[in-house]
């Protein structure tokens, strides 16, 4: 959609080694401060614990396949799920797609030959390394059993490896922060000639949105965590009754973070989405700047809703109103995105490429999680939902499936760029549809479940709700099969030779289509100018890359 020319053309960038190729060994990895390397290690990293933490999911869902014991004991059972909830939180939601889809299309969509602060860049991903180091650590200390919410009292009276963990999610949150830090510096300085802030693409937009909340939410929860371990380890009194603290005080900090937190792992999906769907359109982006405000309004707005997870805590009537009141009013620049982007399919010429199907899929699961998030914005309802599937339900919506099936989308659209290799599409779209049917047949029964009362977390639970957990936990096991069958051919796609397909394989307009694929390791030769605004849509755009020359 932007449009670019360079110094020297494009076609000249065939005649150089790409990054993949320089320089060369392990070692070079390891100490690139490459963007492009960087996003990819922390790519197959996330994936990797992914793939951890969906395990230790299936194993939850083969529980509670029967009323009473099935493959574990109730302690284990809350060890699995409490390093399920922090593996999917910590390790794969927030970084997936700032650190690793950030981190490789960010620099080349403004048009820059790196982000402003490489060295930064490649501490943050061994700060993240670290603090999955830790966290797997734990396992040998016995484990966690507290929940990924590390609530007080639990975490400050139980063993195990609690002070671990929690000291792991303080290490990851450098992490986070290091990356924030990072894309604010390259967003303000490094813009191609030419483009302004309403020139920049929309992915642009909702990473500058996501760093905000990383560099002012984060700090919160790491001074949370070290007054933990404080307490844990220096009997310092502040969320334990017995010492004058408060442990509803510690639920004041951790979702004054935590919410914001949704926001860090949604609005990057939402930043994904708005690229595809146009692309895929061929249309111009309907409402630009909508979109863009929009996003900077979910980040600011995400700061004053975090009461609305303790309305059942002791609030006075008056101030859970108002966090209903704000819980409600944050729905609005988010449904904005969502109308805007229907528009911008509406009469277009769309293509259901395997990037389209997942930005498909994320309309229909974020609205579902949107809309029933609604039901717990309210006071009378939440009270009676409170701490029940229905929330399970609704954060693996909003949280799990929208945040996830957008890195698939932003994944599928990139890897071409990323590799030069083209996945087998039809394999893609099977795979679209395994995830999509599965993620619906896991989690709409527990709206179900919750709704007829039965309590999350639990271990055992009443023969009457069987039914709809055996539906649940089949439903796990076709989305298993779906994300199984989509990590082969992704791995398969490698038989192919590098630079197969054409460096703009998806007619895309952003500038990252206009070099080769997979990129030279300064990303253009020359500097890329703007030429056009964001999105420009025109009906036969000029081919891109060597084969236009």
């Amino acid at each position: 959609m932007s449009q670019a020319i360079t110094e020297h053309g494009v076609g000249h960038a065939a005649h150089h080694a790409d990054y993949l190729e320089e320089p060369k060994g392990l070692w070079s990895w390891l100490t690139t401060v490459d963007h492009k390397r960087i996003g990819l290690m922390y790519m197959w990293s996330v994936m990797f614990f992914f793939l951890v933490g969906g395990l230790f999911a299936l194993l939850i869902r083969l529980e509670l396949l029967t009323p009473k014991q099935t493959i574990m004991t109730a302690e284990m059972y809350n060890r699995v799920f409490t390093l399920h909830g922090a593996i999917m939180t910590f390790l794969v939601i927030i970084p997936a797609i700032p650190a690793a889809l950030g981190n490789f299309a960010l620099p080349l969509l403004i048009g820059a030959k790196d982000v402003a602060f490489p060295k930064l860049n490649l501490t943050s991903l061994y700060v993240y390394w670290t603090g999955a180091a830790m966290a797997v650590a734990t396992l040998a200390l016995g484990g966690v059993d507290t929940g990924w919410t590390f609530y007080t009292p639990y975490s400050t009276t139980t063993g195990g490896g609690v002070s671990l963990m929690v000291l792991a999610a303080f290490v990851l949150g450098f992490s986070s922060i290091f990356t924030g830090v990072n894309f604010i510096a390259t967003i303000h300085k490094l813009r191609a000639p030419g483009m302004g802030w309403f020139e920049l693409p929309l992915f642009t937009w909702g990473m500058y949105a996501t760093a905000l909340i990383q560099i002012l939410a984060t700090p919160v929860l790491g001074i949370t965590l070290l007054l933990l371990v404080m307490e844990r380890v220096l009997g310092v009194g502040i969320f334990d009754a017995q010492l004058g603290g408060d442990p509803v005080l510690f639920q004041h900090f951790f979702w004054f973070y935590s919410h914001p937190a949704v926001y860090i792992m949604i609005l990057p999906a939402m930043a994904v989405i708005s690229e595809v769907i146009p692309t895929f359109s061929k249309k111009t982006i309907f409402g630009y700047k909508a979109i863009a405000f929009s996003s900077v309004a979910i980040a600011l707005l995400g700061f004053m809703v975090w009461a609305h997870h303790m309305f059942v805590a002791g609030m006075s009537l008056f101030a859970g109103a108002i966090f209903s009141f704000l819980t409600f009013f944050i729905a609005i620049p988010s449904a904005i995105k969502v109308f805007n982007w229907i528009a911008t399919m509406w009469r277009g010429s769309i293509t259901l490429d395997a990037p389209m199907l997942y930005a498909l899929s994320f309309l229909l699961i974020f609205t579902i999680g949107g809309l029933t998030g609604l039901f717990l914005a309210s006071l009378s309802t939440d009270v009676h939902l409170h701490d029940t599937y229905f929330v399970v339900s609704h954060f693996h919506y909003v949280m799990a499936g929208s945040n996830l099936i957008a890195f698939l989308a932003g994944i599928h659209y990139w890897w071409p760029k990323m590799y030069g290799r083209m996945y087998n599409q039809t394999l893609a779209a099977i795979g679209c549809v395994l995830v999509f049917v599965g993620f619906n047949a896991t989690f709409l029964p527990q709206f179900v479940l919750g709704s007829r009362g039965m309590p999350r977390r639990y271990y055992n639970y009443l023969p009457q709700f069987q039914e709809l957990h055996v539906a649940s936990t089949v439903g796990s096991w076709i989305l298993a099969a779906g994300l199984f069958l989509i990590l082969a051919y992704l791995l398969a796609s490698f038989r192919q030779k590098k630079g197969s397909v054409p460096a703009n394989p998806w007619g895309g307009r952003t500038l990252e289509w206009e070099t080769t694929s997979p990129p030279t390791m300064h990303n253009f030769e020359g500097q890329p100018v703007l030429k056009h605004g964001p999105y420009d849509y025109r009906p036969n755009p000029a081919p891109v890359g060597e084969d236009s020359h």
